[in-house]
């Protein structure tokens, strides 16, 4: 489970709104502090001191820890992409030590599967791909890996030998790797209860900094914006971070293309 209105909106929207709501909560805090203000009460501003110091480092920690899940998360997908790529092409390259009767099926069922990889994400990006559509690729590449398996499967029996055992082993790699990918690349994000958290803690340190300028009398601005501009930045890019497929900082596809390349050159 995830925000899905992370998955949808841009980045500037999300921005935006994030710093309405830091704004927004800065103005009830300062409404609240400035509407109890005692100007007797010389130890209010300094009680209040620690207590925004403490909620604002609870902040710090969250956003560490959203950022720490975010970054990882991005470092697999990243890996998950060479990891593949070398996974088919392994394949690809052994698939020449069988009989050429599999061999080549074998090839022209990889170069299909990696056309359907890499149009996959390109798909997702720039078409913005329903989750109807995204699993009818992923049931397509299960029904190539189905083949695969056939193939190789039936050369091992007719033939076993130490290279129908290599080729077995790199079939069972591709196929493993898919569900690494689909799951670091679709499946992985930040849960729900660490976003709620994160704007939980956020709006209740912004109205506790909000109050404690409420009891000064005096709106400061000059620091509540940037305040609430730096905050809004960190939080955008733990989501942009967390949204793969429609994000800013996006996976690059590179080891897959290269590949790609090669196997269309070699087919000429």
């Amino acid at each position: 489970m995830n925000f899905v209105i992370f998955e949808s909106l841009p980045v500037l929207a999300i921005y935006i709104g994030i710093s309405l709501v830091i704004l927004l909560s800065c103005e009830i805090g300062f409404q609240l502090g400035n509407k109890y203000r005692n100007e007797q009460d010389k130890e209010a501003m300094s009680s209040l001191g620690p207590m925004v110091s403490g909620l604002l480092g609870m902040l710090a920690f969250v956003l560490a820890l959203t950022f720490s899940m975010t970054t990882t998360h991005h470092s697999a997908r990243k890996q998950s992409v060479l990891d593949e790529a070398n996974a088919i092409g392994t394949a690809y390259l052994r698939s020449d030590l069988l009989d050429k009767k599999y061999g080549h099926k074998i090839k022209k069922l990889l170069i299909e599967y990696v056309d359907i990889r890499v149009k996959a994400v390109d798909d997702i990006r720039i078409k913005g791909l329903s989750k109807t559509d995204i699993d009818a690729l992923l049931t397509r590449s299960v029904t190539i890996q189905q083949l695969l398996w056939a193939e190789g499967s039936s050369a091992a029996i007719n033939n076993t030998s130490l290279n129908t055992t290599l080729m077995i082993e790199a079939l069972n790699s591709v196929i493993e790797m898919h569900e690494k990918r689909v799951t670091a690349g679709l499946r992985n994000r930040i849960p729900t209860s660490v976003w709620f958290a994160v704007f939980g803690i956020c709006i209740l340190a912004m109205i506790t900094v909000g109050t404690h300028i409420g009891f000064s009398g005096k709106r400061r601005l000059v620091a509540v914006i940037p305040l609430s501009m730096a905050f809004s930045s960190l939080i955008v890019l733990a989501v942009d971070l967390n949204r793969p497929e429609k994000g800013t900082i996006m996976v690059g596809q590179q080891a897959m293309i290269n590949l790609q390349n090669k196997m269309q050159l070699e087919q000429r």
